[in-house]
C-alpha cells in the first residue's frame, strides 16, 4: 500500500493588485486591502499636513518668526520623511500608493486655508492637522492590528509619537 503525501492548501496566495503577482505574507488580501485603505487616509492627512506646514514656513509673519519658521522647518522636513515610509508600507502591502492632489483631496480629513492665516492661526491650524494625523493613524493602527500586521502597526505608533508630540509643542506656544 503506497504511501500518500500530506495534502497542502490547494488555496493560491492572493495576487497582489500592483504586481500580479501573489503575495503569501500571512495577512489574507482582505485583510491587506482594509489596512491599505486606512494607511492611504494616513497617507492623504500627513502630505496635506506636510504642504501646510511648508506653506506656513514661508508665510509665517510677526514676532515669533524665527522661533516659528525654524520649529515649522523641523517638522515639515520630518513629516516629509515619513509620506516614503507610508507609500512604500502599501506598496510592500501589495496596493499603490495615493499620490495625486485629488487623491489626497478626497482622501485627507484636514481643511487647508483659503489664505494666508496670521501666525496664531497658523499654530491653530497645524494643532488641529497633527491631531488629525494622529486621529486617523490611530484608525489605521487598529485595522492594522486586528489584522496581526506588526510592521504597519509599528510605523503608526512612530507617526502617532511623533504627531501626538508635535500638538503639544504647538499647543505649548499658544498657551
Amino acid at each position: 500500500m503506497a504511501k500518500t503525501a500530506k495534502k497542502t492548501s490547494s488555496k493560491k496566495p492572493a495576487v497582489a493588485p500592483s504586481s500580479g503577482l501573489p503575495i503569501d505574507i500571512g495577512i489574507s488580501a482582505k485583510d491587506r486591502a482594509a489596512v491599505v485603505a486606512e494607511l492611504s487616509r494616513t497617507l492623504a492627512d500627513t502630505y496635506t499636513l506636510y504642504l501646510m506646514t511648508h506653506n506656513f514656513h514661508w508665510n509665517v509673519t510677526g514676532p515669533m518668526f524665527s522661533t516659528l519658521h525654524q520649529l515649522f522647518m523641523t517638522q515639515y522636513t520630518e513629516t516629509w520623511q515619513a509620506l516614503d515610509a507610508i507609500a512604500e508600507r502599501i506598496r510592500a502591502l501589495g496596493h499603490y500608493a495615493p499620490g495625486t492632489y485629488a487623491e489626497y483631496a478626497r482622501l485627507s480629513s484636514i481643511a487647508e486655508p483659503a489664505a494666508v492665516p496670521s501666525a496664531e492661526d497658523m499654530l491653530r491650524m497645524l494643532v488641529d492637522g497633527n491631531e488629525a494625523v494622529a486621529r486617523t493613524a490611530r484608525r489605521a493602527f487598529q485595522c492594522a492590528d486586528a489584522v496581526n500586521d506588526q510592521p504597519t502597526a509599528d510605523l503608526l505608533t512612530q507617526r502617532l509619537d511623533v504627531h501626538e508630540k508635535n500638538a503639544w509643542m504647538l499647543r505649548s506656544l499658544l498657551a
